[in-house]
């Protein structure tokens, strides 16, 4: 079984430019988000996938992996997916499941993957899975930033939303509030399928790629992570994490 993890990034981004190389305890997003998933074992290869000669000479410059892939991209899933082919080729070897971490998860654990990867390899029928978490605060849950998702007694998803839900409108004082956290492993032949299909509806409306799988009826096991992580997508995000990361025990491994 061979398992790679893929890190689609450009510095393209309307809310927070040139984020990649957002400054977090004196080392760029990116060098975070790769270096913490260099760390899992269980992973074969940790590769960054790029537009941008920038992101793709720093990753070198530390002495990872890069993958130059097209500017025509509008989905992290599409970038993934050339990316995959390109590795492929290279490697003359053709991988069973792809992780897919994205760029903006400075806080992602070995454990976090670890624990998204197991259900693809216990169950045959699951093609994809998604990692979630708790969220702390009602202001968490309402933020449009934040990808919220509900779930069924086996958690599979059932919705994803940039709305507060469940909706404690009706007066309920206590709802799940789980986000959706940016690792998501593929079985590799369905990340190829996944990008050939086509955009829908609540896809569209919510801005969340995910609902593409719930409308054409395909089952997305939902993987809950008690790490606590925060993903960056504005400058008070970015000084959210700085502060949540100084003490983080991972530093050390890596941050010189």
């Amino acid at each position: 079984m061979k398992i790679i993890g893929i890190i689609p990034a450009r510095l393209a981004s309307s809310r927070l430019p040139q984020k990649p190389f957002a400054d977090i305890l004196g080392m760029p997003m990116i060098g975070h988000v790769y270096h913490r998933s260099k760390l899992c074992t269980t992973l074969d290869e940790v590769y960054v996938a790029t537009c941008d000669k920038e992101i793709y000479d720093y990753i070198s410059s530390i002495g990872g992996k890069a993958v130059m892939t097209s500017d025509m991209h509008e989905r992290a899933s599409d970038r993934t997916a050339e990316a995959l082919l390109k590795i492929e080729l290279d490697t003359n070897s053709k991988m069973d499941i792809v992780v897919m971490i994205q760029g903006d998860e400075p806080m992602v654990t070995p454990e976090m993957i670890n624990d998204s990867i197991v259900p693809l390899l216990n169950d045959k029928s699951i093609k994809i899975t998604n990692l979630m978490a708790k969220m702390n605060s009602i202001q968490e849950h309402e933020d449009p930033a934040e990808v919220k998702v509900v779930v069924d007694t086996n958690n599979f998803a059932l919705y994803f939303s940039r709305e507060a839900i469940p909706s404690r409108k009706k007066g309920v004082d206590e709802v799940p509030m789980l986000k959706q956290v940016c690792i998501i492993p593929f079985l590799r032949d369905f990340l190829l399928e996944y990008n050939e299909m086509k955009q829908t509806p609540l896809e569209i409306i919510e801005s969340v790629d995910m609902n593409r799988l719930l409308e054409n009826g395909i089952k997305i096991k939902m993987v809950l992570s008690e790490t606590e992580t925060y993903s960056v997508d504005t400058l008070a995000d970015l000084e959210n994490v700085n502060n949540k990361m100084i003490n983080d025990i991972l530093l050390k491994s890596y941050l010189n």
